[in-house]
Parts: C-alpha cells; structure tokens; sequence
C-alpha cells in the first residue's frame, strides 16, 4: 500500500471543505483486498463475500466520495483488516471451521480452557470473525463503487504465526503472542461519575495483564500444559476480545461525527453497533474467567468479586453500561458508549493497537502506512 498520498482529508489545499464531486486521492494499492488478499488469509471459502462485493462495486453512482468522507472510510476499512487477522487467528484454534470462516483445525485444549468462560465460546468466535470479513469486504467495495480507492495490507503479512498444531503456517498482520492487554474498559464502563472524554482514567480490572507481555493464543504445543497456563492464555484471550471490541465500540460513533454525505454516515451508523453487540458479548464472557496465577510467568487472574477487587466497578455481574456524566459535567448522567471524542481518535486507535503489542514485528512501513491512514482520517472535515 502506497503511503504517498496528500490531502486526503475533506479539505483543498486551502483547507476549505471539499465537495461531494472531489475525486478521492490515490495513495492506496488498486489490488482490491476483496479479490486478493483473502486468499491469501483464509484460502478461497469465502467466494459469497466476493461476489456480493463485486456486485456492489460494479453498481454505478452518481458522485464520488469527498476525500474526507474517503479517508474515514479507509482508515475504518484499515482497522476491520487487522481485526479480522487477528479473530482469523482465534477463530482456527479456538472458533469453529467452516466454510463461512475457513481455516484451521483447532486446539482442543484451548478450546477446553476457553469454554470454561462460556460453553459456547467458539461460535461467538467464530461469529466475531465472520462479521469482521464482511465489515471490511463491505467497506473496501463500497468505496470501489464510489470512486475511492480500496485498502490492501497484503504486502505486511509478514508476521509469523502459532507453531501449535491447528494453526495456519501463513503471514499474519497481528501479533498475539506478545500482548499487553489494558482492562480499564472494565472499570471505565462501570463508573458513574467519570467519563475519558473529559480527561478521566480508570483503574485495571487485571493489573498483570497492563504490566507484562503475554500470550493470547497458545505459541506451540508446550503452552497447551499445565492446566493453569493454557487457562490463562485462555483468560487472556477473554479479556483482550473485550479491549478490541469496545475500541470499535467508539471507533464507529467518533468518526461518524466527520462524515459528510448522508449514505456514508448511513454505512458508519450500521456497522458501528455491530461493534458495539461484540463488545456486550465479550464484556459478560470476561467476567467468568477463572481466578488463577500462571505457574510460568506470575501472571495473576483476580476474583473481581472480593476484596480487595469487587464493588460497583468491579463486579462482574454489571455488565450494562452504568449512567455516567456526559458532553459537561453539569448535564444529568446517561448511560452512554464512552468515550465518543472525536479529535485525533484515528490517531489514538492506531497508537493503541500498537502499544499493546498487536503490531510486534511489523515493519516500518506497516506503521508509515497506518499513521497515514489515521492522518487522513483525522483530517476530515463535514
């Protein structure tokens, strides 16, 4: 993916807002990721999202995207590509193999240590990864239709996988064997009197999980023993599909808010709640991980229902999002996705995926190419 690309941000060069006839700059491979770079992932099982993609970006439509509207629509598509690479990953050792998400061929014990969260562990995964495929597929072919450029990370499948048996030996963008996984989404969507948008933090809800680099997924067959550390690659993996979920909880609202044209504003306003669906599913499931310490690494699991955890913002039975203040600290409080600031949140994303370790490898060229997508974004004016 070319990383060349100017202006690219809803605004002439003068900075006037850009019409709904701008054509879109380049600056993005024109290999569609539709028609190529899924097979590279999954092989060829997925020939009904390809063919209702081509079928979308041969509709024809009467203007083109601005580049504002373009660029928020690329850096969503960006970040629907890295999340599918990495529920790609789960699903092969921890979902359900098919033809809807083919791939794979499991690890039984991993699947015995997810399924202590919820029995019923690989069909949300594999339904988490499904749904990732189609948010991309949809997004690179509608910006096809709409005279924009789609997105092609392909070049950066560089990333090795897992050498446990069940997994792909492919390229992979994300890395989920070296995680720092921040659990303050826990606390945060607990508080009733704190809101990030206006500059609160929020404690973790597993320390460990913030201060160390830790796997996710098994590494090879010696991680599947002994029963407490594949429970807490397990427990890991719980809490993490969680802190991706919630970020595109608010990815989807935040960008909205810089949309300019009424069809675009209707494909972000769709696709983002799904997000939100995926983020209530896996918030209920990390609340049953099991209290335990990785006898390999000191990795300790709490019981967030005792002292000294528990409370209003611990217990794991409070899975709604509580009431909280919202906009100004004067207003009555509204339950609410938190947080839905709008300026630099491309930027913020990007940074965030990063620092928790998810691009762990990547070349230099990866990070000039998502920095970029997020200066586009950012830059988009309504």
């Amino acid at each position: 993916m070319s990383t060349s690309a100017k202006h690219a941000s809803g605004t002439d060069a003068a900075g006037t807002p850009a019409g709904p006839t701008d054509e879109s700059q380049p600056g993005i491979s024109r290999r569609s990721l539709v028609a190529g770079g899924v097979a590279v992932g999954v092989g060829a099982g997925l020939s009904t999202f390809e063919s209702a993609a081509t079928a979308l970006a041969k509709t024809p439509t009467s203007n083109k995207l601005s580049k504002g509207d373009a660029a928020i629509l690329r850096f969503l598509s960006a970040a629907e590509i890295l999340e599918t690479d990495l529920w790609q990953q789960y699903n092969e050792l921890g979902g359900i193999q098919d033809s809807e998400v083919p791939g794979g061929s499991g690890s039984q014990p991993y699947v015995a240590a997810l399924e202590v969260l919820d029995g019923d562990m690989p069909q949300y995964i594999h339904d988490n990864t499904e749904d990732e495929f189609t948010h991309f597929t949809f997004l690179n072919a509608y910006l096809e239709s709409r005279g924009a450029e789609p997105v092609d990370l392909d070049a950066f499948r560089t990333l090795p996988s897992s050498e446990v048996s069940g997994a792909q030996q492919i390229g992979r963008l994300t890395n989920l064997m070296e995680l720092t996984v921040d659990t303050s989404w826990w606390t945060r969507y607990r508080s009733s009197s704190k809101n990030p948008d206006l500059g609160d933090t929020f404690k973790q809800a597993v320390p460990d999980l913030a201060k160390g680099s830790f796997p996710a997924i098994p590494r090879n067959n010696e991680d599947l023993a002994p029963e407490d550390h594949i429970q807490a690659i397990a427990n890991t993996a719980g809490f993490h599909f969680g802190t991706i979920e919630q970020g595109g909880t608010s990815l989807y609202p935040s960008l909205a808010q810089r949309v300019s044209d009424p069809e675009v504003l209707r494909v972000v306003l769709s696709i983002g709640p799904t997000e939100a669906m995926h983020f209530q599913t896996w918030a209920d499931k990390a609340g049953n991980a099991p209290s335990l310490t990785d006898p390999t690494n000191g990795l300790e699991f709490p019981n967030l229902n005792k002292a000294p955890f528990g409370g209003e913002e611990l217990r794991t039975n409070l899975i709604m999002p509580e009431p909280t203040v919202f906009l100004r600290r004067g207003l009555p409080a509204c339950s609410i996705v938190r947080p839905t600031g709008t300026r630099g949140v491309a930027k913020a994303v990007a940074e965030f995926l990063t620092a928790m370790g998810l691009f762990k490898g990547q070349s230099p060229g990866f990070f000039d190419a998502l920095n970029t997508l997020a200066a586009e974004a950012d830059a988009a004016k309504r």
